[in-house]
């Protein structure tokens, strides 16, 4: 669990970096400015995180269904080799889909100025820009990646069906309680960062507006980033002693 962990701050890591000092630059210095290439760069890099992060969380879904419904095969099933081979193939999968993404995109004729609406080069607003009849092959490259994804998200949603009628049966009231706390957060998270993000790339361009669309983007790209962290981290007993001892000797010096 620690191993994904590790990868999923990565990923969120990278991916709040990869949109927010440039938003914040932006809005200190008064600007809205960003250079063509550096529009691409950020949406290709906001792309490789967060569809790594996306993958992230459908292994840690795996990883908590073997823990509770085969806790007596983890080792084998998810051996350190096999923890490595899993995030070495969702952060390729993540880099082949970002570079895609973004040659296709880039690749279209912008004939509707250069003006985003939004804080961050996103490519459902990039596809405004673009001429009407181009952007069918980006739709479609979208379309396609929905797909996978809804693939994943329903592995994800058998896993936990799974995985609450294993904890349904644990005869402990402390043994459900632990159980439900590990999972739901994840499910919580999960279920935030896939509705807000399907909804902001497929949504018809009728019930499209400036606010509806900031908010969205805020959501999946800066809210669930965020708030992994601090939700995993408070499940840790450990990290919570640890911070609260830096905590409580800090005030001491002090």
């Amino acid at each position: 669990m620690f191993f994904f962990l590790l990868n999923l701050a990565l990923s969120d890591l990278g991916s709040i970096c990869t949109t927010v000092p440039k938003a914040m630059h932006n809005s200190l210095w008064d600007t809205r400015d960003i250079s063509y290439t550096g529009c691409a760069a950020q949406l290709f890099f906001f792309m490789f995180f967060i569809s790594a992060e996306f993958y992230l969380l459908t292994i840690m879904c795996y990883d908590r269904y073997v823990s509770i419904c085969k806790p007596l095969h983890y080792e084998t099933l998810l051996g350190s080799r096999a923890c490595a081979h899993m995030a070495a193939a969702a952060w390729a999968s993540a880099f082949l889909n970002a570079l895609l993404h973004t040659a296709n995109t880039f690749s279209l004729p912008l004939c509707h100025g250069n003006a985003l609406d939004q804080f961050f080069c996103e490519i459902p607003q990039i596809l405004k820009l673009s001429c009407s009849n181009s952007y069918t092959r980006e739709r479609g490259l979208i379309a396609v990646s929905a797909c996978l994804e809804f693939g994943c998200f329903v592995f994800i949603v058998f896993s936990y069906v799974q995985i609450f009628r294993a904890v349904l049966r644990i005869p402990s009231e402390q043994g459900r309680h632990k159980a439900f706390s590990t999972c739901l957060p994840h499910l919580a998270v999960l279920s935030l960062f896939v509705s807000t993000a399907a909804f902001a790339h497929l949504k018809p361009p009728s019930i499209s507006s400036p606010s509806l669309d900031l908010a969205l983007s805020v959501l999946y790209s800066v809210v669930t980033p965020a708030l992994n962290p601090l939700i995993y981290s408070l499940r840790n007993q450990e990290l919570k002693a640890a911070v609260w001892t830096l905590m409580t000797r800090g005030l001491q010096k002090h």
